[in-house]
């Protein structure tokens, strides 16, 4: 890049002195929190420094940091727009939170304005920043993350995130505003919010927004043992979280490119072989574990279908890395695997479009360990439009008005957690309405997350016509009509619904409904009128004994005996295959659709093979 001479620079810097003030105040912020830790005077990273005029205008070792021959064209533009994972991007993810859009246009705006930088100032690094007054309206409560941590080796690792709840029932990120006060500092060191072992022991960790304060406890063992990497808890995690195991890439039926894997790592084992055996010296190379095939189309070095995955930096790239330089090899001896994963936080309410908030994952182990994931976990999102959310990061940003669950993938478990956004400015005022039962507090609560008002009242005349059509399955008759419009009473609905309940109308709708989904019907001689006649008297004289539905079922799935003496039997006549059974059990029963893990894992949901044939 053309290399302007100092004297020219000083020359059209000084003279914007007296203009300098008010853009620079706007991006010293900034660059204080994003730059100055890693390009200050304690330290240069290429040669770069950005805290003083002359240091900014004497450029790094390879570029300067804007080019007057073309402002668009300046290299801080270029590495704050690059994608997040990118090596070069800036600020790097491991130091502090990517800019905002918001932050990234003041940067622009600046630049372009040939960037006024006053004389004589220095800055100085603020790697946190300040709870804004904005940040601290309203703010009830907050809770950090996980709260209870264990670290038990010597690469462990947790990063605790900071929510805050608050008056309007929005939640908030506020991670990059925290105080974290550690009672012990021997214990454990912490660089932002990541806290890794120095020695074993116990100490607590309290976060600090505000006036607002929440503890974590923090356990660490083993803090001087390095844990091998393992193919399973290791590589395949990996694996999953780069998508390399995907149906639409190596995890199709016919593979991708001539490598087959296993769809979301199910076969361990046959991907171990598929990696390490086919194409000997290719996919993976224990001499020149860098030249590993594996790792060189993982990082765009050679033509990958898939693009560039990852970055020598990142713990996706160095776990692949240390299992090569380890030999490769299968875990020959039992490992302790993953029980359950939890995402937190379990649920978000976002007030206003471009708001950032981390996840977090945490896995826990059949030997009581547990493990920060996030890193090694792939997400999802139900609705892009509302939130986006980095596949392998687990950073959401909201956008447009909207609900949207977000799902976390780690090993063979799938778990996901509610974000709710809404508009930053609304003319919502919660209304006051009294609450006739506790299903109308879970809906108001939501409503009022939703920033919705429930509808009117309804008339009379529309509560008959639909508490008719609801419990009857009918339309009341001009009589009925007549009655119950003229009646005074205060509380002639709740008196008209327990009448309706008592008919017998009642009871024929709910029979009807449970004959459709119990599949009571004749099926090619195998199931006789008379047995389905018998199967329907039996499920009418439950439903007219007001016996629970859970009972009912469970009379169903372990009935014994003859069709005739014992009609609940007729449910398993109706499908003789076992498999089929079991699908149409989970369907219509638990609402979940498990076919898909007939055949390999849920790809959408948390059902495995063994989940699927250990129901069956």
């Amino acid at each position: 890049m053309f290399r302007s001479s100092l004297l020219f620079l000083s020359l059209i810097f000084l003279s914007q002195v007296c203009t300098a003030q008010p853009a620079f105040e706007k991006v010293r912020p900034i660059l204080e929190r994003s730059c100055i830790q890693c390009h200050g005077e304690k330290k240069t990273k290429g040669g770069l420094r950005l805290d003083t005029l002359e240091g900014f205008l004497a450029g790094g070792e390879n570029e300067d940091v804007i080019d007057l021959e073309n402002l668009p064209k300046s290299h801080l533009l270029h590495v704050i727009n690059l994608p997040e994972e990118e090596d070069e991007a800036m600020p790097p993810l491991d130091k502090t939170t990517p800019l905002s859009d918001a932050e990234k246009d003041l940067l622009k705006q600046w630049i372009l304005a040939k960037a006024p930088f006053p004389e004589g100032v220095k800055l100085t690094s603020t790697t946190k920043l300040t709870p804004s007054a904005k940040q601290l309206a309203g703010l009830t409560k907050i809770s950090a993350y996980p709260s209870n941590i264990q670290l038990d080796s010597k690469l462990d690792s947790h990063s605790p995130v900071l929510y805050g709840y608050y008056e309007n029932a929005t939640t908030q990120d506020l991670t990059d505003v925290t105080k974290w006060e550690i009672q012990d500092p021997s214990i454990i060191k912490m660089v932002g919010n990541v806290m890794t072992p120095l020695k074993d022991g116990s100490t607590v960790v309290t976060a600090v927004i505000g006036e607002k304060k929440t503890p974590l406890q923090v356990v660490v063992k083993n803090a001087k043992t390095e844990q091998p990497i393992s193919f399973t808890l290791d590589v395949m995690p990996t694996l999953t979280a780069l998508g390399c195991n995907t149906g639409s890439c190596h995890g199709s039926a016919r593979g991708q490119d001539g490598f087959n894997l296993s769809i979301f790592g199910f076969d361990p084992k046959g991907d171990h072989h598929r990696i390490t055996q086919e194409l000997p010296g290719r996919r993976i190379n224990t001499a020149i574990p860098e030249n590993s095939l594996l790792l060189t189309k993982a990082t765009g070095k050679v033509p990958h279908t898939g693009g560039k995955l990852t970055t020598p930096k990142k713990k996706t790239y160095q776990n692949l890395l240390k299992w090569i330089q380890a030999g490769a090899k299968y875990d020959h001896d039992e490992k302790t695997l993953p029980i359950s994963i939890e995402v937190f936080p379990k649920q978000l309410v976002i007030q206003g479009s471009g708001q950032r908030s981390q996840l977090t994952v945490i896995a826990k182990y059949a030997d009581g360990t547990d493990r920060d994931v996030t890193s090694l976990s792939s997400f999802s999102t139900s609705n892009e439009s509302s939130v986006r959310v980095k596949q392998k990061t687990g950073k959401l940003t909201s956008a447009v008005r909207g609900e949207a669950f977000i799902l976390a993938r780690f090993h063979t478990f799938v778990e996901g957690m509610q974000t709710i956004v809404i508009p930053e400015k609304n003319d919502y005022q919660r209304a006051d309405y009294p609450a006739n039962n506790y299903i109308d507090t879970h809906i108001s609560n939501k409503l009022h997350k939703l920033r919705i008002n429930p509808s009117e009242l309804c008339t009379d005349e529309v509560f008959l016509r639909r508490v008719y059509i609801d419990l009857v399955g009918h339309l009341p008759s001009a009589d009925e009509r007549n009655k119950f419009l003229n009646d005074g009473s205060p509380d002639k609905r709740a008196k008209l619904v327990d009448e309706l309940i008592a008919r017998p109308e009642f009871i024929d709708i709910w029979v009807m409904k449970w004959s459709e989904l119990l599949q009571i019907r004749t099926f090619n001689n195998v199931v006789s009128y008379k047995a389905v006649l018998l199967y329907h008297q039996w499920l009418r004289e439950q439903f007219h004994a007001g016996k629970p539905f859970n009972e009912i079922i469970s009379d169903v799935l372990t009935s014994k005996g003859g069709t005739f003496k014992q009609p609940a039997t007729n449910f398993y006549q109706v499908e003789r295959d076992t498999k089929k059974l079991t699908e149409n059990i989970a369907q219509t029963l638990m609402g979940t659709r498990i076919q898909c893990a007939q055949c390999h894992n849920h790809p959408f949901d948390r059902w495995t093979m063994d989940d699927y044939y250990s129901f069956t």
